[in-house]
């Protein structure tokens, strides 16, 4: 799965420059396409009617009568839904592949586990207040799969048996869950990122123009439209389902609750655990050491930091000096601070370089000495220097 990864950063670096390669700012991407799903909503909400009769007439005015502007602006708020589950995923697979989920990484991944949850619910409660075909089926499909569980008094489903069983009300609720389920996800969206320094949460500019043109293009030659209203005096035999976010449900209908429970429950439960189950993975390396003599106090390393395992202090013994310190519970061994020390710069040609931090075994210039020989065997002219 790695080389896979790889030969696709590859391509698409070679496709759109290292700097937009959308395999980069997977994260970011999210964001992104997160801020577009909520701009487009909040416009969609003006005109929605949250009663039985007015949702889908509503929203059939938004994509028809208005398509000029209030259809674009419904394409944008479904493709953009469909844009940040496809990068989560990829996100996912392209994290598990790196081996970026242990030791002071599990925070990021186990914090991203309920998000997924969260972001399946924001998805699944946009098409439910549509009210067409589609959501009458994800309506029933899950107060079947919601009243499985013992903690459910009365039947969820009893709310969908006909026409006269449904409230107004009822799309009030949806309404409120739609808003509040979608910042509950933001609020995880910024916790995933806490313990990971320069974290960025906003693409490249040209990769953001780049993806608003190809969402315009897409909601123009292909704009979201509803199905037929929802009928629940008549049975669903035939819907269009969207396969991003409501996969889920198929799985619902052949296996029933009880075992969809059982495989999306465990299937979490197994992902939170991930991060401490044994592997083949190679063992870390030893954490960061600060050499008092060669630290000036300057913060590079601070600045530098992935993951906060730096700070500063008093110097031991030079007044009016700081001093780094390394949290060897934060520090995952990528040397990045060894890099960023300004005692080791690759430009002070000497023969002893002396890190004020450093990665105990990795010597700055027998890595110096590796990276050059690794560089000249590309055989490249264009090949980097150092």
């Amino acid at each position: 799965m790695k080389r896979g990864f790889n030969a696709l950063d590859s391509l698409l670096s070679k496709a759109f420059t290292p700097a937009w390669n959308p395999m980069y700012q997977l994260g970011a991407l999210s964001f992104f396409y997160f801020w577009i799903v909520a701009v487009t909503g909040v416009y969609l909400f003006i005109f929605f009617e949250t009663s039985i009769a007015g949702a889908h007439a509503s929203m059939e005015y938004i994509s028809v009568e208005q398509w000029y502007l209030g259809g674009i602006i419904r394409s944008f708020h479904r493709y953009a839904s469909a844009a940040m589950g496809v990068c989560v995923t990829v996100h996912l697979l392209r994290e598990y592949a790196r081996d970026r989920y242990s030791g002071v990484r599990w925070f990021s991944w186990v914090s991203g586990i309920p998000l997924l949850w969260l972001l399946f619910a924001s998805a699944i409660g946009g098409y439910w207040l549509v009210w067409d075909v589609q959501a009458q089926y994800i309506a029933i499909t899950t107060a079947q799969w919601f009243d499985w569980l013992p903690i459910m008094v009365d039947p969820m489903a009893s709310n969908f048996l006909n026409e006269a069983t449904l409230s107004d009300r009822f799309f009030s609720l949806l309404v409120f869950l739609h808003i509040g389920i979608p910042l509950s996800l933001l609020l995880g969206m910024f916790i995933h990122i806490k313990r990971i320094t320069g974290a960025r949460t906003n693409p490249a500019k040209g990769l953001a123009a780049g993806t608003l043109l190809a969402m315009l293009v897409v909601s123009v030659w292909q704009p979201a439209l509803s199905q037929a209203p929802a009928n629940l005096d008549v049975a669903v035999t035939e819907i269009g389902l969207d396969w991003i976010f409501l996969n889920p449900y198929p799985l619902i209908s052949s296996w029933g609750p009880g075992q969809t429970w059982a495989l999306l429950v465990g299937l979490s439960c197994f992902l939170t655990i991930f991060p401490w189950l044994p592997s083949k993975r190679e063992k870390q390396t030893p954490v960061a050491v600060v050499d008092p003599d060669n630290c000036n106090g300057c913060g590079w390393c601070l600045a530098d930091c992935p993951y906060e395992a730096i700070t500063m202090k008093e110097h031991d013994y030079k007044k009016g000096h700081q001093q780094s310190v390394v949290d060897p519970n934060l520090c995952i061994s990528c040397g990045i601070c060894a890099g960023a020390c300004p005692s080791s710069s690759p430009f002070r040609h000497v023969d002893e370089l002396n890190t004020g931090i450093s990665i105990p075994g990795f010597h700055i210039k027998e890595l110096l000495s590796l990276t050059e020989n690794e560089l000249g065997e590309l055989g490249n002219d264009d090949a980097p220097r150092i």
